[in-house]
């Protein structure tokens, strides 16, 4: 797991040894670029990478290409997130094709959020490939430079190759073969849902070191931090696949309401610090929804700033 194929920094962090840190932003619903670049301004120093979410919960916005090539420009290694819902396989390859243009090296590749969540719930869902078909389709075209009609690509797209992993999700025996059909597929990095429920990760990653999957994907877990109490309930009773336990969830209540934000940062920090022991994490994804002003310090208090440099 150590031959890097790519340009990309993060997979550069990663094959180093290093921790690697990655966080996320929405792109505006809008065509004005402002919102994210300041999004982005707000973290770029603290991560490694930025994924760029496509459309999420099946919300119109600026598209994720676009919000990716911005932060290129700005000198933010982005991560393209792609979902298989609103796309054939013609709109997929020609948006990798796309972003390989721009030198993008990094991509997520999801089913995503069923269309009745969102703007547009009359709308048509695709899914013409599935989220490990569109792995597949990724690193035919980077490592055979292929079509997937067999054609040749000119200048074959130069990709690190992700997709997310939910270890709480039922039926939990399902969780770590699930992992390793992408794995088979072709996935070099795995974003993790939210962890709330560390306990039952743990057993989860305990399970993925068992098969040794560890050493064939980078395994990034995901965190978020909660802001208040009652986000923490939200979370807990309305959130499809998310764990959260009743005692962090009593934590986040029994805190006074002008400290829960604090007590919130609290948790992911002690999070991290906890995690980084665990074999087989090979970094963290902080997903601090529209609060990416407290990812800086997250950072800093978990003991991942400075982030390493590597070259090229």
């Amino acid at each position: 797991m150590k031959d890097v194929k790519t340009p990309s920094k993060l997979e550069k962090i990663l094959a180093a040894g290093h921790l690697a840190v990655t966080s996320e932003c929405g792109p505006p619903r809008g065509s004005d670029p402002e919102p994210i670049k300041k999004k982005a301004e707000m973290i770029k120093h603290h991560v490694d990478a930025v994924n760029i979410t496509d459309n999420q919960t099946s919300v119109t916005r600026l598209c994720s290409l676009a919000a990716c090539i911005h932060l290129k420009l700005m000198g933010v290694e982005p991560i393209l997130q792609m979902v298989t819902r609103d796309r054939n396989r013609i709109a997929m390859q020609s948006d990798i094709l796309g972003a390989a243009s721009f030198d993008i090296h990094n991509m997520l590749c999801l089913s995503g959020d069923h269309q009745s969540f969102g703007d547009c719930p009359t709308g048509q869902n695709v899914h013409d490939l599935d989220s490990m078909q569109l792995i597949q389709t990724v690193r035919r075209m980077r490592d055979d430079g292929k079509f997937l009609n067999g054609d040749d690509i000119n200048r074959p797209p130069e990709i690190f190759v992700g997709a997310a992993a939910n270890p709480f999700a039922d039926p939990f025996e399902i969780r770590t073969p699930r992992l390793a059909k992408k794995v088979a597929a072709g996935v070099e990095f795995i974003q993790t849902q939210c962890i709330y429920n560390l306990d039952r990760f743990e057993k989860w990653m305990t399970e993925v070191v068992d098969r040794g999957l560890h050493e064939k994907v980078y395994i990034l877990a995901g965190l978020t931090p909660f802001k208040s109490a009652g986000m923490a309930r939200y979370m807990k009773n309305r959130v499809p696949g998310m764990d959260v336990p009743d005692d962090v969830v009593k934590r986040m209540a029994d805190t006074p309401k002008e400290k829960q934000a604090e007590e919130g940062i609290n948790i992911c920090v002690e999070s991290i610090e906890r995690l980084k022991s665990v074999t087989g994490v090979a970094g963290f994804h902080i997903m601090a929804i529209e609060w990416e002003e407290k990812v800086p310090g997250i950072v800093e208090r978990g003991g991942l700033h400075p982030r390493p440099v590597v070259s090229g």
